[in-house]
């Protein structure tokens, strides 16, 4: 299922593409080979002093289904509903420090952002689908998973094929297929000076 962005000019496809389905096939696994990718595509994101801050916990439902339930047990009950057919969860974590010197890293968060939508985009290149979530109890998986202090736990990201829409539900049907939105560039993208539209 393709749902491509309407933009105001041309943009890449991969770009256009990606999307944050809900609808996962339950039967479909994501291959090791694809977890390294997304994982690869993570490790060559930018970030400041190529400090890389950002650690990634991956929980494959095919390979170790009782550590994939101890991640999904951390989604809030909202997220659950849709989450339980995909394959892999992530867990996105930044380092709060430095690794160069051990000084307060104000960027980790914003590289580690970068560095999950590397594994959305990559998502996307392989034909998979990919979607970040805040619903999580980040106590719970800090103390599950034993995450040092030191970290912070930014997002979970369920990763899978898309479900054939000729098998949802109506519910699933009007959700899926509802318009994607976002504001006009003229909002959030200024020329020059604070709130002068560049569009």
């Amino acid at each position: 299922m393709k749902k491509p962005a309407t933009t105001q000019v041309s943009i890449n496809d991969v770009i256009a593409n990606r999307w944050s389905g809900r609808a996962y096939d339950a039967a479909r696994p994501v291959s090791r080979e694809q977890i390294i990718s997304l994982l690869e595509a993570a490790r060559w994101a930018p970030s400041c002093f190529g400090d890389q801050p950002w650690r990634f916990i991956v929980w494959d439902k095919t390979t170790d289904a009782a550590s994939w339930q101890r991640g999904f047990d951390c989604l809030v009950p909202g997220n659950q509903g849709w989450v339980q057919d995909s394959p892999v969860l992530i867990l996105a974590i930044a380092d709060t420090l430095f690794n160069h010197n051990g000084q307060p890293n104000r960027f980790a968060q914003y590289d580690t952002g970068a560095a999950a939508e590397n594994i959305c985009l990559q998502a996307e290149a392989l034909g998979l689908m990919a979607h970040q979530m805040g619903g999580f109890d980040a106590a719970k998986a800090r103390a599950d998973f034993n995450v040092p202090e030191q970290f912070t736990l930014m997002a979970m990201i369920s990763v899978g094929y898309a479900a054939d829409p000729a098998s949802f539900s109506p519910e699933v049907a009007e959700r899926e297929n509802a318009p994607r939105k976002r504001k006009a560039l003229g909002e959030i993208c200024f020329n020059g000076t604070w709130d002068k539209p560049i569009a």
